[in-house]
């Protein structure tokens, strides 16, 4: 089904948001459970940075400077190095990922990131079937056109979406073995389609918007 909310086809951040969103929303349909690790790291970093900084202000604001003045430095020293902590682990660690969980299939991680002007969704898999004690952890790179499940006027189509991952990520298309679909082809799609580069971006661009003109208006192009 189409999402209900409309999305500018111009606007990438959008394209990717809206595909991120669905990302997980997806992968609880079949039963993959999310694993918030990373992130309750990473917010447990910033709020003991926010702490710090709380902590200094209330201490000035209640007791005056010449009581607050041997803890400033100290402060803004551990203030320094959790926020360094945090910007790392935001940018090295966690580096794109919007998903990370298990299922019956097995454990995934995916990262997913888009190029200046360039509508393409690329997607880091890290994945290891099950059982675990036999299979070893996988990296794919996989990516594909927002083209593939947005229709020509702005609308999220999940069906493509999902056989589009079903068919590239093997213990996602083991838990969803209906949304496999074998012509799509592990990694090939988009050069099929588009060869994209910097001097013909703008053309791509354009081909989102243009879309189905020969099925409708409301018909997602074929890619």
């Amino acid at each position: 089904m189409a999402a209900t909310t409309k999305i500018a086809v111009h606007s990438l951040a959008d394209l990717k948001n809206t595909t991120d969103d669905a990302l997980p929303n997806y992968l609880h349909s079949l039963k993959f459970r999310q694993i918030h690790t990373q992130t309750d790291i990473r917010l447990a970093i910033g709020y003991a940075a926010v702490a710090v900084a709380g902590a200094l202000f209330y201490l000035d604001w209640k007791f005056g400077w010449d009581v607050t003045k041997p803890y400033t430095a100290p402060a803004v020293i551990a203030y320094f190095i959790l926020n360094s902590a945090f910007t790392y682990w935001l940018w090295f660690i966690e580096a794109g990922t919007v998903y990370e969980g298990e299922g019956k299939t097995g454990k995934l991680r995916v990262a997913t990131s888009t190029k200046k002007h360039i509508p393409i969704y690329e997607v880091d898999v890290t994945f290891q079937p099950a059982p675990y004690k036999s299979n070893a952890s996988q990296t794919i790179h996989i990516r594909a056109p927002f083209t593939q499940w947005f229709t020509s006027d702005g609308f999220f189509v999940a069906k493509p979406f999902q056989q589009w991952l079903a068919s590239e990520v093997s213990i996602i298309g083991a838990a969803d073995p209906n949304n496999v679909v074998e012509e799509i082809g592990r990694g090939s799609e988009t050069e099929k389609v588009f060869n994209v580069s910097g001097t013909n971006a703008i053309d791509v661009l354009e081909q989102l918007k243009a879309g189905a003109k020969a099925g409708g208006s409301g018909r997602r192009r074929k890619a």
